[in-house]
C-alpha cells in the first residue's frame, strides 16, 4: 500500500473512531439521563397506623416531600381493633401498604410479611434539584444514604430498642418513633385527702400508702380503691404488670430460647423470685390481707381511675392524653412505677411500635429511604412534641427530661426493658390472666404450679 493510501485510510480509520466514540458518549448520556429520570418518576407511598393521628407526622412527611418531590406519603388511619383484620385481608388480595406499623410483640408474628432493611451498604434514592445562577435548571442527582451498623445503632437508640430490633440472623425489620413505658398514674385529691405527701418510690412505701387510700363501705364493697392490682379480667395491662414485678424481683424471664419465670435464683436455687411476685400481686385481692385494694367486682381499671375512686393507675405513657381527653377536669399526674428499696438495678418495662416495610411494596428503596429520614433525632423532635411520647434515641433523653409532663417517662427509658418477642402475645396475656385467676381462686396446689402451667404456654408461642 502506497504512502498516500495508506493516509487516506488512516484519515477514514480516525474519523470513524471519533464518530463512534462521539454517538456512545451521547447514546451513554442519553441513557444515563434516562436511567436518571426513572428515578424520579412520581410515586405515592401508603402508610398504615393505628396510634396518633395523621397529623402528627404531617411535619416529617412534609419536609421529606419537599426534598424529593416525586414522592408522595399517603397516611391511613385504622382502628386498633381492625388493624390486623385489614392487613390480612389487603395481603390475601396482594395489595396493602408500603409501609405499616406494629408492636414490637408482633414482629416475630409478621417477621415474613416485612421487607428487611437491605444487606447493601448505602440505599440510591433520585432528587430533583435546582441549579442556581443566571440560567436555572432542574437537574437530577442521586442521593446516597449511608444505612447504621451494629454499632451506629447502639450508639443511637436505648438498649431496650438496640438490642430487639436486630433478629439473630443480623437483619433490621424496623425503626421505632418512641417508646412506651409503664408509669404510675396518680389522684392528686386523693392523695392529698389521705394526708399523703410524697408518691411512694419503693413497693414498701405503696403498701403503706395503699392503706390509707382503701375505702370499704359497711358491706364490704369499695367506695375507693388504693391501685389496680391483684385483679385479673378487670385490669388493663396485668401480663406486663406481673412480668415488671418478677423481673424486678430478680426473675429471669427467658433462658436459651425458653420462658424461665418458673426458676429459682441460680445463686439461692431455694429463692423463687417469680413466685414471690404473683404472691405479692394476688395479695391485693385477699380479704382479710392488709393491702386488699382490687376485686372482680370493681369496673374497669381506667374507668376507675378517671372517675376518680382510683388512687393508682399502671398504664402506659402513651395513656396520658387519653385520660386527659376523657376526664378533662381530673386532677393526676405520673411518677415512674416504684422500685425495690435499695435495688441497684430499677427494672420497667417498655413498649414500643415499630415501622416497617411491607414485603408487598414496590419500592421498598423509596420506603427505606422514607423511615431512615423519618427516625433521625433531628427529624423525629417536632413529631415527639405533639405526642409527647418519650424518646429512643440518647441524644434526646436530656432535652426530654426538661419536660414536665414527659419527665416521670423518660427518668426509666434507660432501664426499661422489653421482656417478650415471641409470635403470639395474645396467648401471653390470656396464659397470666389464667395464671393469675388460678391462683385467687386455688385452683392449683402452689402458686409454682400455677407459673408452670403458665410457662408451658408461653414456650408455645416462641
Amino acid at each position: 500500500m502506497s504512502s498516500k493510501k495508506l493516509i487516506i485510510f488512516l484519515v477514514i480509520a480516525a474519523v470513524l473512531i471519533i464518530g463512534l466514540l462521539i454517538a456512545t458518549s451521547f447514546l451513554g448520556k442519553h441513557k444515563s439521563e434516562v436511567d436518571l429520570s426513572k428515578k424520579v418518576k412520581p410515586i405515592t407511598l401508603t402508610y398504615w397506623r393505628t396510634t396518633d393521628s395523621p397529623g402528627d407526622v404531617s411535619d416529617i412527611i412534609n419536609s421529606f416531600h419537599q426534598r424529593y418531590s416525586h414522592i408522595s406519603i399517603a397516611v391511613r388511619q385504622i382502628k386498633p381493633e381492625e388493624y390486623e383484620r385489614a392487613l390480612l385481608e389487603a395481603w390475601a388480595e396482594d395489595r396493602g401498604p408500603d409501609i405499616f406499623s406494629i408492636p414490637l410483640t408482633m414482629l416475630g408474628k409478621y417477621q415474613s410479611k416485612i421487607y428487611p432493611l437491605p444487606s447493601y451498604a448505602v440505599l440510591e434514592v433520585g432528587r430533583k434539584y435546582v441549579t442556581q445562577g443566571l440560567k436555572e435548571e432542574t437537574k437530577i442527582t442521586l442521593d446516597k444514604i449511608s444505612l447504621p451498623n451494629l454499632r451506629q445503632l447502639k450508639e443511637t437508640y436505648i438498649d431496650a430498642v438496640s438490642s430487639n430490633i436486630i433478629s439473630p440472623d443480623g437483619k433490621i425489620y424496623g425503626f421505632p418513633l418512641a417508646l412506651d413505658t409503664l408509669v404510675m398514674y396518680y389522684n392528686r385529691d386523693l392523695l392529698n385527702n389521705a394526708g399523703i405527701a410524697e408518691v411512694p418510690q419503693t413497693w414498701q412505701e405503696f403498701v403503706e400508702e395503699i392503706y390509707r387510700l382503701t375505702i370499704l363501705d359497711r358491706e364490704g364493697n369499695f367506695v375507693q380503691s388504693g391501685a389496680n392490682l391483684g385483679g385479673v379480667d378487670n385490669i388493663s395491662h396485668l401480663t406486663d404488670t406481673v412480668a415488671l414485678l418478677m423481673m424486678q424481683n430478680g426473675t429471669q424471664m427467658f433462658s436459651n430460647g425458653k420462658a424461665s419465670f418458673n426458676q429459682p435464683l441460680a445463686e439461692d436455687p431455694s429463692y423463687f423470685p417469680g413466685v414471690e411476685a404473683v404472691r405479692f400481686y394476688t395479695d391485693f385481692s385477699r380479704q382479710g390481707k392488709e393491702t386488699y385494694t382490687w376485686n372482680e367486682a370493681m369496673p374497669k381499671d381506667i374507668e376507675a381511675f378517671i372517675s376518680g375512686k382510683l388512687a393508682f393507675y399502671f398504664g402506659w405513657a402513651s395513656e396520658r392524653q387519653k385520660i386527659r381527653q376523657l376526664a378533662p377536669k381530673l386532677n393526676f399526674d405520673s411518677a415512674p412505677v416504684p422500685q425495690i428499696a435499695d435495688t441497684l438495678r430499677p427494672v420497667n418495662i417498655a413498649n414500643y411500635n415499630l415501622e416497617v416495610v411491607s414485603f408487598k411494596t414496590k419500592y421498598p428503596d423509596e420506603s427505606w429511604a422514607f423511615l431512615m429520614e423519618m427516625t433521625k433525632p433531628e427529624v423525629i423532635k417536632s413529631y415527639l412534641a405533639k405526642t409527647k411520647y418519650p424518646t429512643v434515641h440518647r441524644s434526646l433523653i436530656n432535652w426530654q427530661l426538661e419536660d414536665y409532663d414527659l419527665s416521670p417517662f423518660v427518668n426509666g427509658v434507660l432501664t426499661a426493658k422489653v421482656w417478650y418477642t415471641g409470635k403470639n402475645y395474645s396467648l401471653v396475656e390470656e396464659a397470666f390472666k389464667e395464671m393469675i385467676r388460678d391462683v385467687i381462686l386455688g385452683r392449683r396446689e402452689t402458686i409454682l404450679d400455677a407459673i408452670n402451667f403458665c410457662v408451658q404456654k408461653v414456650n408455645l408461642t416462641l
